[in-house]
Formats: structure tokens, sequence, C-alpha cells
């Protein structure tokens, strides 16, 4: 969920999505796993979280996949 009321706010889509969002700022273009890498540095998240993560970035428009299958930033 993005902003459940149950559990704590460190757990939600939209505090984890934060986390990847700076990392992909960082560097623009990043492959998947080094995305990844970089975010748990920063925030420690599940695999599972993090492709949310994703998930819900790319629904905003904030990032997507180029031709060669690494994330980009789309602004």
């Amino acid at each position: 969920m993005l902003i459940p009321d149950n559990i704590h706010p460190e757990q939600t889509i939209y505090f984890n999505g934060a986390y990847v969002l700076k990392a992909i700022q960082e560097h623009r273009v990043m492959n998947f796993l080094d995305l990844y890498i970089e975010t748990k540095t920063e925030q420690d998240m599940s695999m599972p979280v993090f492709v949310l993560c994703l998930d819900w970035l790319f629904l905003l428009n904030l990032i997507k996949l180029n031709d060669s299958g690494k994330v980009e930033l789309c602004f």
C-alpha cells in the first residue's frame, strides 16, 4: 500500500520510493541491480518492495526502461 494507516511509514511504497528516486537522480541511468544496491545502502528494503517502488515510479512517469534495459530518469 502507498500510505496505509496500520503500519509504520518507513514500510510504505511512498516512503521507500523516495529513496529509489534519490538514488536514480544521482546517476540518471542505472542497471537494475546496481540501483537496488545503491538504494539498499540508504534504506534497507526487500527486493519485492524495491520492485513495487519501481512500478509506482514508472506509473508516475518518473522513470522508464531504456532500450538497453537500464532504469532511466524521465525528467
